[in-house]
Protein backbone atom coordinates (compact mmCIF):
# COMPACT_ATOMS: atom_id res chain seq x y z
CA UNK A 1 0.00 0.00 0.00
CA UNK A 2 1.18 3.50 -0.81
CA UNK A 3 1.73 5.63 2.30
CA UNK A 4 0.68 8.64 0.25
CA UNK A 5 -0.77 8.76 -3.28
CA UNK A 6 1.16 11.34 -5.32
CA UNK A 7 -1.04 13.19 -7.81
CA UNK A 8 -0.13 15.41 -10.78
CA UNK A 9 -2.89 17.71 -12.09
CA UNK A 10 -2.71 18.50 -15.82
CA UNK A 11 -5.20 21.19 -16.86
CA UNK A 12 -4.96 24.42 -18.83
CA UNK A 13 -7.42 26.12 -16.45
CA UNK A 14 -5.71 27.84 -13.52
CA UNK A 15 -9.04 27.74 -11.67
CA UNK A 16 -9.36 23.97 -12.02
CA UNK A 17 -5.74 23.44 -10.97
CA UNK A 18 -6.32 25.59 -7.88
CA UNK A 19 -9.66 23.96 -6.93
CA UNK A 20 -8.34 20.41 -7.39
CA UNK A 21 -5.17 21.19 -5.41
CA UNK A 22 -7.13 22.77 -2.53
CA UNK A 23 -9.77 20.04 -2.36
CA UNK A 24 -7.31 17.15 -2.61
CA UNK A 25 -5.14 18.87 0.00
CA UNK A 26 -7.92 18.14 2.52
CA UNK A 27 -7.82 14.41 1.80
CA UNK A 28 -5.80 12.08 4.00
CA UNK A 29 -3.35 9.92 2.08
CA UNK A 30 -3.42 12.03 -1.10
CA UNK A 31 -0.75 14.61 -1.95
CA UNK A 32 -0.73 16.91 -4.98
CA UNK A 33 2.96 16.94 -5.95
CA UNK A 34 2.56 19.30 -8.89
CA UNK A 35 0.37 20.86 -11.56
CA UNK A 36 0.90 21.48 -15.27
CA UNK A 37 -0.98 23.76 -17.70
CA UNK A 38 -0.16 21.63 -20.76
CA UNK A 39 1.23 18.22 -21.77
CA UNK A 40 4.75 19.52 -22.49
CA UNK A 41 5.23 20.74 -18.93
CA UNK A 42 3.40 17.63 -17.67
CA UNK A 43 5.89 15.37 -19.47
CA UNK A 44 8.84 16.95 -17.67
CA UNK A 45 7.09 16.81 -14.29
CA UNK A 46 6.15 13.14 -14.76
CA UNK A 47 9.80 12.25 -15.31
CA UNK A 48 11.00 14.39 -12.40
CA UNK A 49 8.24 13.86 -9.80
CA UNK A 50 7.10 10.31 -10.62
CA UNK A 51 3.39 10.67 -9.73
CA UNK A 52 1.22 7.68 -8.87
CA UNK A 53 -1.88 9.16 -10.54
CA UNK A 54 -2.50 11.86 -13.15
CA UNK A 55 -5.67 13.88 -13.67
CA UNK A 56 -5.79 14.93 -17.31
CA UNK A 57 -7.88 17.54 -19.08
CA UNK A 58 -8.56 16.33 -22.63
CA UNK A 59 -9.17 19.70 -24.25
CA UNK A 60 -5.95 21.72 -24.03
CA UNK A 61 -3.85 23.96 -26.30
CA UNK A 62 -0.45 23.00 -27.79
CA UNK A 63 -1.20 19.27 -27.51
CA UNK A 64 -4.64 17.78 -26.83
CA UNK A 65 -5.12 15.31 -24.03
CA UNK A 66 -5.89 12.39 -26.34
CA UNK A 67 -2.58 12.74 -28.20
CA UNK A 68 -0.73 13.09 -24.90
CA UNK A 69 -2.50 10.07 -23.40
CA UNK A 70 -1.61 7.93 -26.41
CA UNK A 71 2.08 8.83 -25.98
CA UNK A 72 1.94 8.40 -22.20
CA UNK A 73 0.44 4.90 -22.41
CA UNK A 74 3.09 3.87 -24.92
CA UNK A 75 6.16 5.17 -23.11
CA UNK A 76 5.22 5.77 -19.46
CA UNK A 77 1.92 4.03 -18.56
CA UNK A 78 0.33 5.45 -15.43
CA UNK A 79 -3.16 5.47 -13.89
CA UNK A 80 -4.99 8.40 -15.53
CA UNK A 81 -8.28 10.06 -14.55
CA UNK A 82 -9.82 12.08 -17.38
CA UNK A 83 -11.32 15.46 -16.53
CA UNK A 84 -13.91 16.50 -19.11
CA UNK A 85 -16.56 19.13 -19.73
CA UNK A 86 -20.22 18.13 -19.65
CA UNK A 87 -20.67 18.39 -23.41
CA UNK A 88 -21.39 15.80 -26.11
CA UNK A 89 -17.96 16.49 -27.62
CA UNK A 90 -16.28 16.22 -24.22
CA UNK A 91 -17.99 12.92 -23.44
CA UNK A 92 -17.00 11.40 -26.79
CA UNK A 93 -13.36 12.41 -26.19
CA UNK A 94 -13.56 10.94 -22.68
CA UNK A 95 -14.74 7.60 -24.07
CA UNK A 96 -11.89 7.60 -26.57
CA UNK A 97 -9.51 8.24 -23.68
CA UNK A 98 -10.95 5.29 -21.74
CA UNK A 99 -10.42 3.05 -24.76
CA UNK A 100 -6.78 4.22 -24.91
CA UNK A 101 -6.10 3.21 -21.32
CA UNK A 102 -7.42 5.93 -19.01
CA UNK A 103 -9.17 4.36 -16.04
CA UNK A 104 -11.78 6.86 -14.88
CA UNK A 105 -13.59 9.99 -16.00
CA UNK A 106 -14.87 12.91 -13.95
CA UNK A 107 -16.61 16.09 -15.08
CA UNK A 108 -15.31 19.57 -14.33
CA UNK A 109 -17.10 21.51 -11.59
CA UNK A 110 -20.05 23.42 -13.03
CA UNK A 111 -23.44 24.75 -12.05
CA UNK A 112 -24.78 21.19 -12.36
CA UNK A 113 -21.85 19.54 -10.62
CA UNK A 114 -20.68 21.22 -7.43
CA UNK A 115 -17.12 21.40 -6.15
CA UNK A 116 -18.16 19.48 -3.04
CA UNK A 117 -19.59 16.53 -4.97
CA UNK A 118 -16.67 16.63 -7.37
CA UNK A 119 -14.00 16.57 -4.68
CA UNK A 120 -15.52 13.53 -2.93
CA UNK A 121 -15.74 11.62 -6.18
CA UNK A 122 -12.30 12.71 -7.37
CA UNK A 123 -10.67 11.50 -4.15
CA UNK A 124 -12.55 8.18 -4.42
CA UNK A 125 -11.41 7.73 -8.01
CA UNK A 126 -7.79 8.59 -7.16
CA UNK A 127 -7.80 5.96 -4.42
CA UNK A 128 -9.34 3.45 -6.84
CA UNK A 129 -6.92 3.91 -9.72
CA UNK A 130 -3.75 4.26 -7.59
CA UNK A 131 -3.69 0.49 -7.18
CA UNK A 132 -5.14 -0.36 -10.58
CA UNK A 133 -3.36 -2.50 -13.12
CA UNK A 134 -3.05 -0.24 -16.13
CA UNK A 135 -2.16 -3.19 -18.37
CA UNK A 136 -5.56 -4.77 -17.65
CA UNK A 137 -7.54 -1.90 -19.17
CA UNK A 138 -7.35 -3.42 -22.64
CA UNK A 139 -8.61 -7.02 -22.56
CA UNK A 140 -7.78 -9.42 -25.36
CA UNK A 141 -10.20 -9.44 -28.29
CA UNK A 142 -13.44 -11.19 -27.49
CA UNK A 143 -13.81 -14.69 -28.80
CA UNK A 144 -16.99 -15.14 -30.84
CA UNK A 145 -19.96 -16.61 -29.02
CA UNK A 146 -20.04 -20.30 -29.90
CA UNK A 147 -23.22 -21.91 -31.12
CA UNK A 148 -25.19 -18.69 -31.27
CA UNK A 149 -28.24 -18.49 -33.57
CA UNK A 150 -28.02 -16.78 -36.96
CA UNK A 151 -27.87 -13.03 -36.41
CA UNK A 152 -30.88 -11.13 -37.60
CA UNK A 153 -32.09 -7.54 -37.48
CA UNK A 154 -31.68 -5.51 -34.29
CA UNK A 155 -35.43 -4.82 -34.42
CA UNK A 156 -36.39 -7.85 -32.30
CA UNK A 157 -38.73 -6.55 -29.59
CA UNK A 158 -40.33 -9.52 -27.83
CA UNK A 159 -40.55 -9.06 -24.09
CA UNK A 160 -38.60 -11.58 -22.09
CA UNK A 161 -39.06 -13.38 -18.80
CA UNK A 162 -35.27 -13.72 -18.47
CA UNK A 163 -32.87 -10.84 -17.95
CA UNK A 164 -29.24 -10.09 -17.17
CA UNK A 165 -28.10 -7.35 -14.76
CA UNK A 166 -24.50 -6.09 -14.89
CA UNK A 167 -22.60 -3.75 -12.56
CA UNK A 168 -19.16 -2.20 -13.14
CA UNK A 169 -16.93 0.69 -12.09
CA UNK A 170 -13.20 1.39 -12.59
CA UNK A 171 -12.10 -0.22 -15.86
CA UNK A 172 -15.69 -1.17 -16.59
CA UNK A 173 -16.19 0.58 -19.92
CA UNK A 174 -13.76 -1.73 -21.69
CA UNK A 175 -14.92 -4.80 -19.73
CA UNK A 176 -18.52 -4.04 -20.67
CA UNK A 177 -17.52 -3.64 -24.30
CA UNK A 178 -16.04 -7.14 -24.20
CA UNK A 179 -19.23 -8.65 -22.73
CA UNK A 180 -21.87 -6.69 -24.65
CA UNK A 181 -20.26 -7.02 -28.10
CA UNK A 182 -20.22 -10.81 -27.63
CA UNK A 183 -23.99 -10.98 -27.07
CA UNK A 184 -26.19 -12.29 -29.92
CA UNK A 185 -29.21 -10.31 -31.06
CA UNK A 186 -31.67 -12.68 -29.36
CA UNK A 187 -29.99 -12.49 -25.95
CA UNK A 188 -32.18 -11.74 -22.93
CA UNK A 189 -32.68 -8.08 -22.06
CA UNK A 190 -29.69 -6.60 -20.25
CA UNK A 191 -29.56 -3.84 -17.60
CA UNK A 192 -26.24 -2.10 -16.91
CA UNK A 193 -25.00 0.18 -14.17
CA UNK A 194 -21.57 1.66 -14.90
CA UNK A 195 -20.31 4.30 -12.48
CA UNK A 196 -20.03 7.31 -14.79
CA UNK A 197 -21.03 10.98 -14.58
CA UNK A 198 -24.16 12.45 -16.16
CA UNK A 199 -24.00 12.99 -19.94
CA UNK A 200 -21.16 10.51 -20.46
CA UNK A 201 -23.51 7.50 -20.36
CA UNK A 202 -25.29 8.78 -23.49
CA UNK A 203 -22.09 8.69 -25.54
CA UNK A 204 -21.10 5.38 -23.94
CA UNK A 205 -24.40 3.79 -24.97
CA UNK A 206 -24.07 5.16 -28.52
CA UNK A 207 -20.53 3.80 -28.81
CA UNK A 208 -21.53 0.33 -27.59
CA UNK A 209 -24.56 0.31 -29.88
CA UNK A 210 -22.34 0.98 -32.90
CA UNK A 211 -20.14 -2.00 -31.99
CA UNK A 212 -22.80 -4.54 -31.00
CA UNK A 213 -25.39 -6.86 -32.50
CA UNK A 214 -27.73 -6.01 -29.63
CA UNK A 215 -29.35 -2.58 -29.39
CA UNK A 216 -27.73 -0.44 -26.67
CA UNK A 217 -29.23 2.79 -25.36
CA UNK A 218 -29.41 4.95 -22.28
CA UNK A 219 -32.42 3.97 -20.21
CA UNK A 220 -35.45 6.21 -19.87
CA UNK A 221 -38.04 5.89 -17.13
CA UNK A 222 -40.66 3.30 -18.10
CA UNK A 223 -38.58 1.51 -20.78
CA UNK A 224 -39.58 -2.13 -21.25
CA UNK A 225 -37.00 -4.90 -20.99
CA UNK A 226 -36.89 -6.68 -24.35
CA UNK A 227 -34.77 -9.38 -25.94
CA UNK A 228 -31.70 -8.04 -27.70
CA UNK A 229 -31.76 -4.68 -25.91
CA UNK A 230 -29.27 -3.28 -23.40
CA UNK A 231 -30.39 -0.40 -21.15
CA UNK A 232 -27.63 1.62 -19.46
CA UNK A 233 -28.46 3.62 -16.34
CA UNK A 234 -28.05 7.37 -17.01
CA UNK A 235 -25.30 9.09 -15.05
CA UNK A 236 -26.61 10.68 -11.83
CA UNK A 237 -29.78 8.50 -11.83
CA UNK A 238 -30.52 5.20 -10.15
CA UNK A 239 -32.13 2.48 -12.30
CA UNK A 240 -34.49 -0.08 -10.77
CA UNK A 241 -36.32 -3.04 -12.25
CA UNK A 242 -40.10 -3.09 -11.91
CA UNK A 243 -42.79 -5.49 -13.13
CA UNK A 244 -46.34 -5.09 -14.33
CA UNK A 245 -47.96 -8.44 -15.07
CA UNK A 246 -45.61 -10.21 -17.48
CA UNK A 247 -43.83 -6.98 -18.47
CA UNK A 248 -40.53 -5.93 -16.95
CA UNK A 249 -39.67 -2.24 -17.14
CA UNK A 250 -37.25 0.19 -15.51
CA UNK A 251 -37.75 3.02 -13.08
CA UNK A 252 -35.12 5.75 -13.55
CA UNK A 253 -35.03 8.19 -10.69
CA UNK A 254 -32.96 10.38 -8.37
CA UNK A 255 -32.41 9.51 -4.73
CA UNK A 256 -29.57 9.50 -2.23
CA UNK A 257 -26.11 8.30 -3.23
CA UNK A 258 -25.49 4.65 -2.37
CA UNK A 259 -21.83 3.71 -1.78
CA UNK A 260 -21.10 7.31 -2.88
CA UNK A 261 -22.65 6.44 -6.25
CA UNK A 262 -25.65 7.35 -8.35
CA UNK A 263 -26.35 5.14 -10.25
CA UNK A 264 -25.62 2.36 -7.78
CA UNK A 265 -25.20 -1.30 -8.66
CA UNK A 266 -26.75 -2.33 -5.33
CA UNK A 267 -29.93 -0.39 -6.11
CA UNK A 268 -30.30 -2.21 -9.44
CA UNK A 269 -29.38 -5.67 -8.16
CA UNK A 270 -31.73 -5.49 -5.15
CA UNK A 271 -34.65 -4.50 -7.38
CA UNK A 272 -33.80 -7.37 -9.75
CA UNK A 273 -33.86 -9.78 -6.80
CA UNK A 274 -37.28 -8.45 -5.78
CA UNK A 275 -38.96 -8.53 -9.18
CA UNK A 276 -37.15 -11.17 -11.28
CA UNK A 277 -35.76 -13.63 -8.74
CA UNK A 278 -34.61 -16.84 -10.41
CA UNK A 279 -35.40 -15.43 -13.89
CA UNK A 280 -32.34 -13.19 -13.64
CA UNK A 281 -28.59 -13.53 -13.90
CA UNK A 282 -26.20 -11.07 -12.25
CA UNK A 283 -22.68 -10.14 -13.39
CA UNK A 284 -20.26 -8.03 -11.37
CA UNK A 285 -17.23 -6.64 -13.16
CA UNK A 286 -14.06 -4.70 -12.33
CA UNK A 287 -14.38 -1.79 -9.91
CA UNK A 288 -13.31 -0.23 -6.62
CA UNK A 289 -15.31 -0.62 -3.43
CA UNK A 290 -18.24 -2.78 -2.44
CA UNK A 291 -21.15 -1.48 -4.53
CA UNK A 292 -23.15 -4.44 -5.83
CA UNK A 293 -21.98 -7.11 -3.38
CA UNK A 294 -25.04 -6.98 -1.08
CA UNK A 295 -27.38 -6.70 -4.06
CA UNK A 296 -25.78 -9.71 -5.74
CA UNK A 297 -26.15 -11.70 -2.52
CA UNK A 298 -29.83 -10.82 -2.48
CA UNK A 299 -30.13 -11.92 -6.12
CA UNK A 300 -28.29 -15.17 -5.35
CA UNK A 301 -30.54 -15.88 -2.36
CA UNK A 302 -33.60 -15.23 -4.57
CA UNK A 303 -32.47 -17.98 -6.96
CA UNK A 304 -30.60 -15.94 -9.60
CA UNK A 305 -27.36 -17.25 -11.11
CA UNK A 306 -24.34 -15.00 -10.55
CA UNK A 307 -20.93 -14.42 -12.17
CA UNK A 308 -17.93 -12.34 -11.05
CA UNK A 309 -14.97 -11.24 -13.16
CA UNK A 310 -11.72 -12.82 -11.97
CA UNK A 311 -8.80 -10.97 -10.42
CA UNK A 312 -6.49 -11.73 -13.34
CA UNK A 313 -8.56 -9.71 -15.83
CA UNK A 314 -9.86 -6.96 -13.49
CA UNK A 315 -8.36 -3.49 -13.53
CA UNK A 316 -9.44 -3.26 -9.87
CA UNK A 317 -10.53 -6.43 -8.10
CA UNK A 318 -12.70 -4.63 -5.55
CA UNK A 319 -16.39 -5.10 -6.30
CA UNK A 320 -16.05 -8.74 -7.47
CA UNK A 321 -13.87 -9.57 -4.46
CA UNK A 322 -16.48 -8.21 -2.03
CA UNK A 323 -19.26 -10.20 -3.71
CA UNK A 324 -17.19 -13.39 -3.65
CA UNK A 325 -16.29 -12.84 0.00
CA UNK A 326 -19.94 -12.88 1.15
CA UNK A 327 -20.92 -15.96 -0.87
CA UNK A 328 -22.87 -14.11 -3.55
CA UNK A 329 -21.12 -15.61 -6.59
CA UNK A 330 -21.68 -18.91 -8.42
CA UNK A 331 -18.84 -18.63 -10.93
CA UNK A 332 -15.64 -16.57 -11.19
CA UNK A 333 -14.04 -16.23 -14.63
CA UNK A 334 -12.03 -14.13 -17.05
CA UNK A 335 -13.75 -11.34 -18.94
CA UNK A 336 -13.64 -13.11 -22.32
CA UNK A 337 -15.64 -16.09 -21.02
CA UNK A 338 -18.43 -14.19 -19.27
CA UNK A 339 -20.84 -13.58 -22.18
CA UNK A 340 -20.98 -17.22 -23.24
CA UNK A 341 -21.24 -18.44 -19.66
CA UNK A 342 -24.10 -16.05 -18.97
CA UNK A 343 -26.03 -17.28 -22.00
CA UNK A 344 -25.44 -20.91 -21.00
CA UNK A 345 -26.46 -20.34 -17.39
CA UNK A 346 -29.63 -18.33 -17.96
CA UNK A 347 -31.34 -20.66 -20.44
Amino acid sequence: MLSEIKVLIVDDSAVVRKVFSEELGKEKGIKVIGTAPDPFIARDKIVKLKPDVITLDIEMPRMDGITFLRKLMKYFPLPVIIVSSLTPHGSKLALEALSLGALEVISKPSAAYSVGDMSIQLAEKIRAVAYARVDKQRPAPTAPVQGQPVRVSKALAATTNKLIAIGASTGGTEALKTVITAMPVNSPGILVVQHMPAKFTTSFAERLDSLSEVTVREAQDGDSITNGTVLIAPGNYHMLLKRSGARYYVNVKQGPLVHHQRPSVDVLFKSVADYAGANALGIILTGMGGDGADGMKKMHDAGAKTIAQDEQTCVVFGMPKEAIKIGAVDKVMGINRIAQAALNMIH
